[in-house]
């Protein structure tokens, strides 16, 4: 097998086997492009001739070119991932990625919005329009649910459920999830729904059956729910970024700092592992106040 074939291969099985997201898939293969150009020209032609030095060497490289921690270790985990699979398939003999260490790395707290923040953005749209009312939903599901913005624009109508206010959604690796939604979330979404979704329908030849649409009627990207958020933080004279992720850290901070317990949490945020969630166990020191006015006896 050629380096490239075995690099095709291993792309049919994240895809089939594996599940494996678009996104995902396209950053191991370029990972390991990357990885098979190192070999290249350190006169490497055979896979099985790679060892831990060899890699070892490699991993130098990518700290020379400047590249963080987190970069460096998500590249060891594409090539961990691709010997595993070359090991299993008998192309190699022995994995030489496997007693490899992964970088250290820093623990950075989350970003978060305080609650003062965030009344300021659900202040500042104007529901009176068709994409006013949109954008106020997606703020509105976004903290209310956690949910990542791949999960939201792929959210259909016979997702939602009223009755209950529960949503289904499809994760990654299609692994789907039912995540509760509050008062305010259910107001803004049926208003959309009843009326400035039908009006963004009506500009577009093809029917869906998605949730959120962009100014043309059709399905809104991933790209425009960034956007979205971005004109949202500029109309409310907020300083602070924002980003899809930064409402997802904020509604597991808010639960946990309220007193939700650790796996409810990890279940509605649809992490495999409770370390991903554990992180999100920070405390803002306003929290930390009340809890101590409210418990110590000489506060």
């Amino acid at each position: 097998m050629t380096n490239s074939t075995t690099i095709e291969a291993f792309e049919d099985f994240l895809k089939i086997e594996k599940n494996a997201s678009p996104l995902t898939i396209k950053h191991y293969i370029q990972d390991l492009r990357q990885f098979h150009s190192f070999l290249r020209k350190e006169l490497i032609d055979d896979l099985s001739d790679v060892t831990h030095s060899v890699v070892r060497l490699y991993l130098t490289e990518l700290y020379d070119s400047k590249l963080s921690r987190r970069s460096v270790s998500r590249k060891l985990s594409s090539l961990r991932s691709y010997y595993t699979y070359l090991e299993r398939e008998s192309i190699v003999e022995q994995n030489p990625v496997q007693f490899v260490s992964r970088p250290k790395m820093q623990k950075n707290i989350p970003e978060f919005f305080y609650e003062e923040e965030l009344e300021r953005l659900f202040e500042a749209e104007d529901v009176t329009t068709p994409l006013g009312q949109r954008n106020q939903a997606i703020l509105e599901l976004l903290y209310s649910t956690g949910i990542r913005v791949s999960e939201l624009v792929k959210l259909q109508q016979l997702d939602i459920d009223f009755s209950i206010n529960t949503i289904l959604v499809t994760g990654k690796g299609n692994k789907e999830r039912y995540i509760p939604f509050g008062s305010f979330a259910s107001h803004a979404l049926q208003e959309y729904l009843q009326d400035g979704r039908e009006e963004l329908i009506q500009k577009s030849d093809a029917d869906s059956e998605f949730v959120f649409l962009n100014s043309r009627g059709k399905v809104l990207t991933d790209r425009g729910v960034r956007y979205v958020l971005n004109q949202m933080i500029k109309k409310a004279s907020l300083t602070s970024t924002i980003h899809p992720h930064k409402l997802r850290h904020t509604f597991a901070t808010h639960l946990l700092n309220a007193g939700a317990d650790l796996r409810s949490v990890q279940e509605m945020l649809g992490h495999e592992s409770l370390s991903s969630t554990q992180v999100y166990t920070h405390v803002t020191k306003d929290h930390l106040q009340r809890i101590y006015k409210n418990a110590h006896p000489r506060s």
